[in-house]
């Protein structure tokens, strides 16, 4: 075995290193997705929302998500109200079929994560909302016909 040997060499003082905000990710928190239920959303159609493309990259992502019940992605099912982009901060207003919905801990959390996989997003954060509540017309055709209801 062979010796190691190490050279010290003594400094008086470090230079501070800036550091970067922590993501929210990274964060120890419980969010409370439920916190935001009364609040309205304002409808924002996703072609004219800030961000363009990006705002793209997130509803495509989006509609990898598919609902455990329903053979439909979350976005097709029409539970996605709204999808803003600003600065590397992604703000998602959703809502479910009923608030007895068994995802209804997981979904969001879910949701959150994969918007922040999308690149150029830096954080994400998701409200949940229950007014106006859900109802199958807020459905696309696509999703309706893969139910059968077209």
């Amino acid at each position: 075995m062979t010796e190691r040997t190490f050279e010290i060499e003594e400094v008086g003082e470090a230079a501070p290193v800036p550091k970067a905000p922590p993501l929210r990710a990274m964060e120890a928190r419980n969010p409370d997705y439920l916190e935001g239920f009364l609040n309205k959303p304002t409808p924002v159609e996703v072609a004219d929302a800030p961000g363009g493309t990006i705002v793209d990259d997130v509803v495509a992502a989006l509609r990898q998500i598919f609902d455990p019940e329903i053979p439909v992605n979350i976005y097709d099912l029409g539970l996605i109200y709204n999808v803003e982009v600003a600065d590397g901060h992604g703000v998602v207003t959703m809502t479910l079929t009923t608030p007895h919905c068994p995802v209804a801990e997981t979904m969001p959390g879910e949701v959150e994560m994969r918007v922040m996989s999308v690149p150029g997003i830096a954080s994400a954060e998701v409200n949940l909302v229950w007014d106006p509540a859900w109802d199958p017309g807020k459905m696309s055709d696509e999703a309706k016909l893969e139910m059968g209801m077209l």
